[in-house]
């Protein structure tokens, strides 16, 4: 397999887009070989794009990178506004932990800006490849 290979998907502004987004990713890399990262992968996958469906409420690209190294996925949405991670959160509280949550599972994390005006949010989960 040669890499760097990427896999795009584009999902409406819809409640069911944190979940197909996750599932791809999580298929996706578990068909190339890298099972090890999946489900951490998939995880902030959700966390990124339930933040565009709550705050931007817009069409959501997600961009699946892999190399031998690791994987990038990004989240790109319409909004010009980086997102803020919120310091502390309550202990009850429903939201305001995703990008923090991203922050502490991946191994790089970091916002874009996009043509347009948009930014895309990413992060990178290290890890080899293992033949699937």
């Amino acid at each position: 397999m040669k890499l760097p290979l990427t896999y795009t998907l584009f999902t409406p502004a819809a409640v069911t887009s944190p979940k197909v987004c996750r599932d791809f990713v999580r298929s996706t890399l578990e068909t190339l070989g890298f099972g090890d990262v999946a489900d951490t992968a998939a995880l902030c996958t959700s966390e990124l794009v339930t933040n565009v469906h709550q705050h931007v409420q817009g069409e959501v690209h997600l961009r699946t990178t892999i190399e031998a190294a690791g994987v990038r996925v990004a989240v790109y949405d319409r909004s010009p506004v980086p997102p803020t991670p919120r310091g502390r959160v309550g202990g009850d509280a429903e939201c305001g932990r995703g990008l923090l949550l991203v922050a502490s599972l991946a191994d790089g994390f970091g916002v874009t800006r996009a043509d347009g005006g948009s930014k895309g949010v990413w992060f990178w989960l290290a890890a080899g490849l293992k033949c699937p």
